[in-house]
């Protein structure tokens, strides 16, 4: 049985120890190792291997792995000293804990080599972890945006741009609508199973204060509450109901939709000549977005880190890209237009996500970081300010200060330092 095989068919932690009793022999074999906590889908992972990877200069072992075993196998390799693995990839919030532990080696060099492929400088800061060193480079995204029915466009208010608008233009828009059909057609994921505490924490929270964790509770989140309270006017009052968006897109109950961008698809899929995707809109703080990235990083010890780097550049390269993007749910992490050839729904939300990381005010906020088990909780934080103060009319400075405490004990159980669109902290973050 090869090394490959016997990997595959051991459970995490065996595979490691047999990694690590196979020592130099196996670090010595020609192919590097590519381990990664995406695209692990037995069908896509089929697609790395024999499209993906099927140009590459470089041939190499791609093996899928669950988080949790993911850290296990890296960390393994650093204490035994026999390293396997020469590249990772995995979810910038599962690569943040190796840094510390000096797990990862800069990729500075790789850099200006990848000058060419235009990834944004937000993203490629998101790599350096607050540091001054190039830890991952970004490899692909998932992200949130709008969505609209055709039939909305005529509302739009004068000299609006529908690829850089403003809530206060998206409040506009929505009461025209209201006002010339009797219905409230902006619609939120506010259900149960909807993700409306990521439009909180990803965008509208950064795009109105600058911050999440350090202005929770700052003079402009108020502010920022109260302007919501006053566009929820405008809002479908079944969006408390809606979980996936565009299934109120497609009946119609909806002309105006936020959501995640697999919880699109459907909509401009099925009815592409009906639907139009766009950016999220901007606060006085810039279009704040969250971005769910994925980057490529290479553990320090790899035995074979110039064939990783020659991997990272291939698969930063725009073909690659759009090979990956039609693999999988994620987009390219560069900011050029998607091309021609894909399918005009994919096509409409990649055209949507290039332009809102292209923006010339784009602020990326990242999923919560270093949370744990406690997430759920910190998410629901979000939930129940949004309920008390847009649903139930209360104060937002006295809920905001009740929250923010909930908040800061949740951070300080887990000693959780700040995370992008705050700065980074020394400590436990602290609420402001």
């Amino acid at each position: 049985m090869t090394p490959k095989r016997m990997l595959l068919r051991l459970g995490p932690v065996c595979a490691v120890a047999a990694l690590a009793l196979a020592g130099p022999n196996l670090a010595a074999a020609a192919e590097p190792v590519w381990l990664s906590t995406q695209l692990r889908p037995i069908e896509e992972a089929q697609q790395v291997r024999t499209v993906i990877l099927k140009d590459s200069p470089v041939k190499a072992q791609f093996i899928a792995d669950q988080p949790a075993s993911f850290t296990v196998r890296v960390e393994a390799e650093a204490k035994t000293g026999h390293h396997v693995v020469s590249l990772l990839g995995a979810l910038h919030g599962e690569l943040e804990p190796f840094v510390p532990l000096g797990l990862l080696q800069p990729l500075d060099s790789l850099v200006p080599r990848l000058a060419a492929d235009k990834i944004p400088n937000s993203l490629m800061q998101l790599g350096k972890f607050g540091t001054q060193h190039q830890y991952y480079i970004p490899w692909m995204q998932a992200t949130y945006i709008m969505a609209a029915n055709r039939k909305a466009l005529p509302y739009l208010p004068k000299g609006a741009n529908l690829d850089h608008l403003t809530y206060d233009q998206l409040e506009q828009w929505a009461a025209a609508i209201h006002k010339a059909t009797g219905q409230r057609m902006l619609g939120f994921p506010a259900g149960p199973s909807g993700l409306m505490h990521r439009f909180f924490e990803g965008y509208l929270y950064p795009a109105y204060t600058g911050g999440l964790v350090t202005t929770f509770r700052s003079p402009q989140a108020v502010a920022m509450w109260e302007s919501f309270r006053k566009l929820w006017a405008q809002v479908n009052p079944n969006s408390t109901n809606y979980g996936f968006m565009q299934e109120p897109l497609l009946s119609g109950d909806v002309w105006i939709a936020f959501d995640h961008v697999a919880r699109l698809q459907d909509a401009l899929r099925k009815r592409p000549n009906d639907f139009v995707a766009f950016p999220a809109p901007s606060g006085p703080k810039g279009l704040a977005y969250m971005p769910v990235v994925a980057g490529l990083a290479i553990p320090k010890g790899a035995p074979h880190p110039a064939q990783a780097a020659a991997l990272i550049a291939y698969l930063s390269k725009p073909s690659t890209q759009i090979l990956t993007l039609k693999a999988s749910s994620f987009f390219p992490a560069d900011a050029l237009p998607t091309p021609g050839n894909l399918e005009p729904g994919l096509k409409a939300e990649g055209d949507a996500v290039a332009k809102m990381l292209a923006a010339p005010d784009a602020k990326p906020a990242l999923l919560p970081v270093g949370l744990g088990a406690k997430g759920g909780e910190f998410d629901k934080i979000f939930l129940d300010t949004f309920q008390r103060i847009v649903l139930r009319h209360e104060d937002p400075a006295t809920v905001l200060k009740r929250e923010g405490d909930a908040m800061q004990r949740i951070l300080n159980d887990v000693h959780a330092k700040c995370w992008a669109p705050d700065p980074p902290s020394a400590g436990t973050c602290q609420v402001d």
